[in-house]
């Protein structure tokens, strides 16, 4: 990171990568072209899961080349008269994979849940066993994270 000064402190990366409510998810195909696309996600342990269809640009691009890069923007504000913005936000990089084995895909799918619609666990659980054949889930373990902000 050029600019250290702004370098969030590893428990405030962790805060806001974990409350954030989606990030881009960057890809590059076996040509070379990148690809970024938001995506709702969940970390834990080290990990981040997200969910989607089983095939897509962004899965071909991962079949391709697993190594991605994902980027949470947390609050931000625009000081006009200042011409600058305050901000934060983490970058994570590392290798992405398709979760195959049946129990973590639905023990992701259900912190998936549990982030988003909390309070509904029980519904989700009935939401999960119905699609659950539709759903592919991805893991991206996290190589190296980053965050950084500023303040006004």
């Amino acid at each position: 990171m050029r600019r250290q000064e702004r370098a969030l402190d590893e428990s405030r990366t962790q805060a806001l990568l974990h409350n954030g409510e989606y990030g881009v998810l960057s890809t590059t195909s076996f040509d070379g072209e990148v690809y970024g696309v938001p995506m709702s996600y969940v970390a834990s342990n080290g990990v981040i899961y997200f969910h989607c269809a089983m095939v897509g640009h962004k899965i071909d691009n991962i079949k391709a080349n697993p190594l991605v890069s994902f980027c949470v923007v947390g609050t931000t504000a625009i000081s006009p008269a200042a011409f600058t913005t305050a901000y934060e936000s983490v970058i994570v990089a590392g290798i992405i994979e398709t979760v195959t084995a049946e129990e973590e895909k639905k023990d992701a799918l259900r912190l998936l849940v549990k982030k988003y619609s909390p309070g509904f666990e029980t519904e989700g659980d009935l939401y999960i066993d119905k699609a659950f054949q539709k759903t592919k889930i991805l893991k991206l373990t996290i190589d190296r994270i980053t965050g950084k902000g500023r303040q006004l």
